[in-house]
């Protein structure tokens, strides 16, 4: 039976465009995430919808206010973690934002980065798929999926509509 975990997943970019903000997992040890850098987010509680998710999970880890965001697609993450979980995540992007963003969290340090070169940093295998899709000039959303085996992709699908 699939009932995946629902979570979100956002990346901030600076006010003039060029950089995004990112978590470098270095806050917890035995983090399963440990040395690799991503977008904040986490999962969906039951009392919200996945833009109230986003929200507070950006409040939460960066002490900041979303202004203007995009959903820019989703990824079903199959035996995904160390568990083998199913993961459906909503990918946003976080064109406009209030306040100073905090320089750590308990998950790591936040640090921006310039976006044209996010894939120069260490990060999760699969992320390099979907993570140009994030920036890129299309304004259709993007679905896609992705199975994991043995803690790696093991292929990638993707639509726009």
């Amino acid at each position: 039976m699939y009932r995946p975990i629902i979570g979100t997943l956002g990346y901030i970019l600076s006010p003039d465009g060029k950089q995004t903000l990112l978590v470098h997992r270095n806050g917890r040890p035995g983090d399963y995430h440990s040395g690799k850098y991503n977008g904040l987010g986490g999962k969906m509680h039951a009392d919200e919808d996945v833009v109230a998710c986003m929200r507070r999970e950006i409040r939460e880890e960066a002490g900041i206010e979303c202004e203007a965001m995009v959903l820019r697609g989703t990824v079903n993450w199959t035996d995904f973690g160390p568990n083998g979980e199913d993961w459906l995540g909503f990918i946003f992007r976080i064109d406009r934002f209030r306040g100073t963003p905090k320089s750590e969290n308990e998950e790591g340090t936040l640090l921006w980065h310039p976006t044209d070169r996010l894939l120069e940093l260490p990060m999760w295998e699969g992320d390099r798929y979907f993570l140009p899709l994030v920036f890129d000039a299309d304004p259709r959303p993007f679905h896609g999926h992705m199975p994991y085996h043995d803690g790696r992709p093991a292929g990638w699908t993707v639509h726009r509509l």
